[in-house]
């Protein structure tokens, strides 16, 4: 039988720099998997509850990313991780380092060029969770950027999410995905809050609605892979359901609000939407065709 000892001895060593609520995640579930880890943080009294936990503290950051061949930083944005790169000095060089910090996919990109400047491999994250979701077999990591250090640290990273998966070559794509993860989720839920809104004022419980529905609102979830496949091809003439069929239907929606003292920003927006597009000449195409309208030209 291996004992814990032997057990963490087998594995390499890690480094967490940043112990919020995030980053002191990211740490216990290293130690949970048998790693050491060298941790460093700003306010070193944060690092006291993974310090107990058997992490080792470092006074500094170069101290910290010199411990280990595996960094990973989780801090307040991404200037913030250059800044706190700059200081290991030219003890980057050689290490794999992984930046789970929240931020755009430019600046994701700056940074994993600078870092592979200093001589680093360079792996960017977007965690799909909150804190108390790492180390979840269905916890979502994508990840962007180096091949060579997802393959090597996958059995580490894997500690982290048991759905991480390597999205892109781009260190910036990452981001991308939980942005369009996170856009897809604040849609769907003031949607949701807004229907909520009408049904409570005729005292409806929205639990009984749901029961109801629950089969037309898993079809709206059934439709985006079909919408997914008109926006990739750039095809959207339709048969059935086309955007004329949608317009009044979505009027409807603002004229019911009205009446209910409903906010009606939300269905006001849809309708100017399908009006802009009938208006262009696509009453015949799918609601895809709405793509068109959030796109901006590029200066």
């Amino acid at each position: 039988m291996t004992t814990a000892s032997q057990d963490t001895d087998a594995r390499p060593n890690v480094t967490v720099i940043g112990l919020g609520e995030m980053g002191s995640a990211l740490a216990g579930a290293f130690l949970a998997g048998g790693h050491r880890t060298t941790v460093w943080n700003r306010t070193p009294e944060k690092a006291d509850p993974v310090v107990a936990a058997g992490a080792v503290r470092t006074g500094t950051v170069r101290d910290a990313v010199a411990a280990s061949p595996f960094v990973v930083v989780s801090v307040q944005g991404n200037a913030a991780a250059r800044e706190v790169l700059e200081a290991a000095g030219d003890a980057l060089a050689g290490r794999a380092v992984v930046n789970l910090t929240d931020g755009t996919s430019d600046e994701a990109r700056a940074v994993a060029e600078w870092v592979e400047g200093q001589g680093a491999r360079y792996l960017h994250g977007q965690i799909m969770t909150i804190a108390p979701g790492i180390g979840g077999a269905d916890t979502v990591i994508f990840y962007g950027g180096s091949g060579a250090v997802f393959d090597q640290w996958r059995p580490t990273l894997g500690l982290l999410g048991g759905r991480s998966t390597l999205v892109s070559a781009d260190a910036g794509v990452p981001t991308l995905y939980g942005m369009a993860v996170h856009g897809t989720m604040w849609g769907a839920l003031n949607g949701f809050l807004h229907a909520a809104a009408l049904l409570t004022s005729e005292g409806i419980e929205v639990k009984r609605f749901l029961d109801d529905a629950g089969p037309s609102v898993a079809a709206l979830l059934a439709s985006f892979p079909v919408l997914a496949d008109e926006v990739d091809r750039g095809t959207y003439a339709t048969e059935f359901g086309s955007l004329q069929h949608h317009r009044p239907s979505v009027e409807d929606l603002v004229r019911e609000s009205e009446a209910r003292h409903i906010d009606t920003v939300f269905p006001s927006y849809t309708l100017s939407l399908v009006e802009r597009a009938l208006a262009d000449g696509h009453a015949d195409d799918s609601y895809s065709r709405l793509i068109e309208h959030f796109r901006k030209p590029r200066s």
